[in-house]
């Protein structure tokens, strides 16, 4: 421990009399002594924030990796503008504070002291809530370094597929939404996504440049789950063609005028966002996202059968009825007919939740109007196509599926096979015992990569 000279009682009381209470100066004949132990804390704080700022510099690509896995040049773009357009406030501060603390070294006054530490205290702020924002995405980033890159690349591209395969099949040119969706693994969450052009509270409310693909770890090691991908980026297509207000309107007047209570009708349309993920993840992958929702909702009676007043997800029960009759329009009749026989079995009892009565009235002739609104018939901002019209899936594109399946199975070449159909191929050699489940992830995850 080290130890101090004591001071005497006269040199306390003499230091203590020469605290100011006032604004005014310190006094002449200390001004030395103060300003040797006050000016090197005062220039420490134009420092330290200035250094702060220059800390949270822009990303560069080749920090997180030089392959395919890495973050895109646009990627890595898009935060470094919106990141620009947060420093510039910023710098001003740092300004601020640098010219508070060099007028103290002419003026060492409590007021100019007070105004250095009040516009170092803004500073702080502002770099605290830019860092929230580098801290966020240099995480995201980061993740493209661990060996879990190749994995995250895969949902990449089987989402840009996505997006690439609707923005071709629209009936009129639409502007190219640019930066793709980014997938990002979070453990212990549920699959979730972050629509480009929305405020997140992760990012103090700043908007956010591009769609966001969160995936948890129990999702991206079974790969025959991911029909969760083609479902999170299904909601970003609804924003980015232009339904998101369209499809609620549509259900809520096709519903009531074939005489559904408004109640009824409301609800239905409370759900559209879900629904509507629901039926084009079907459309973009086929039969086997219908598998895949069903690892989702296929839990506990209690509760497959509870109705949530304010949830925006359809009650599981009724949930799997829609992609069941969406199925059907497809021209799968004898797999919607499997899975209905399945779920009915597993469920056959609909006492045994919170259900409302008027809900369950006649609720397979109210899903089979829902999945007609959204599905089959046209949308001006489809360029008048309907949505199964827009994304094609029917039975020959089944067979490339099967085909892929046996393909990724022997570890051979899947071929031309969209990489959204991958995740179908998967799940059918899983089904179908053609390999080892491991086999069949490395071989998912490898033939992703290589493309």
């Amino acid at each position: 421990m080290e130890s101090y000279p004591r001071q005497s009682k006269s040199a306390t009381a003499t230091a203590v009399s020469y605290v100011p209470t006032t604004h005014a100066a310190l006094p002449r004949d200390n001004a030395a002594n103060d300003s040797w132990s006050i000016q090197p804390w005062v220039r420490a704080q134009s420092i330290n924030v200035n250094r702060h700022a220059a800390a949270l510099r822009p990303f560069t690509r080749e920090e997180f990796g030089a392959g395919p896995e890495a973050p895109t040049e646009g990627h890595v773009r898009a935060v470094n503008e919106l990141m620009q357009s947060l420093r510039g406030h910023l710098l001003r501060l740092t300004k601020g504070v640098t010219r508070s603390s060099e007028a103290i070294a002419g003026d060492l006054s409590t007021t100019n002291l007070q105004r250095m530490v009040l516009l170092k205290e803004q500073a702080h702020g502002e770099v605290r809530r830019i860092e929230q924002i580098w801290d966020f995405y240099f995480e995201l980033f980061g993740q493209r370094q661990s060996r879990y890159a190749t994995w995250l690349l895969g949902c990449d591209r089987i989402a840009l597929d996505c997006y690439q395969h609707t923005f071709l099949g629209l009936g009129k040119s639409r502007s190219i939404p640019a930066p793709a969706p980014f997938s990002y693994m979070r453990t212990g969450f549920s699959p979730a996504t972050f629509r480009r052009g929305i405020p997140l509270r992760r990012l103090g409310r700043q908007v956010n440049p591009f769609p966001l693909i969160q995936l948890p770890y129990h999702r991206l090691i079974n790969p025959w789950t991911l029909g969760a991908v083609l479902h999170e980026v299904s909601h970003n297509l609804q924003n980015e063609l232009g339904l998101a207000r369209t499809i609620p309107r549509n259900i809520a007047r096709r519903l009531l005028a074939d005489g559904v209570s408004q109640p009824v009708a409301a609800i239905w349309t409370r759900w559209n966002r879900e629904t509507f993920a629901d039926l084009s993840g079907l459309l973009l992958g086929g039969p086997a996202v219908v598998g895949s929702l069903l690892d989702v909702i296929g839990r506990s009676p209690e509760t497959v059968l509870t109705y949530s007043p304010d949830g925006p997800h359809p009650t599981p029960y009724l949930r799997a009825f829609i992609s069941f009759e969406c199925l059907r329009r497809m021209g799968f009749p004898d797999d919607a007919r499997s899975y209905q026989r399945l779920w009915t079995k597993t469920y056959p009892n609909l006492r045994g939740g919170n259900l409302p009565a008027p809900l369950l009235r006649n609720f397979r002739e109210v899903i089979a109007r829902v999945v007609d609104t959204i599905c089959f018939q046209p949308y001006a901002e489809l360029g008048n196509k309907s949505l199964s019209e827009v994304i094609r899936f029917a039975p020959k594109e089944q067979q490339m599926v099967e085909e892929a399946a046996r393909r990724l199975a022997a570890g051979n070449d899947p071929g031309v096979v969209p990489e959204r159909f991958l995740i179908g191929a998967s799940r059918f050699a899983l089904y179908h015992r053609l390999a080892r489940p491991g086999v069949i992830a490395d071989n998912f995850f490898r033939e992703l990569a290589r493309r």
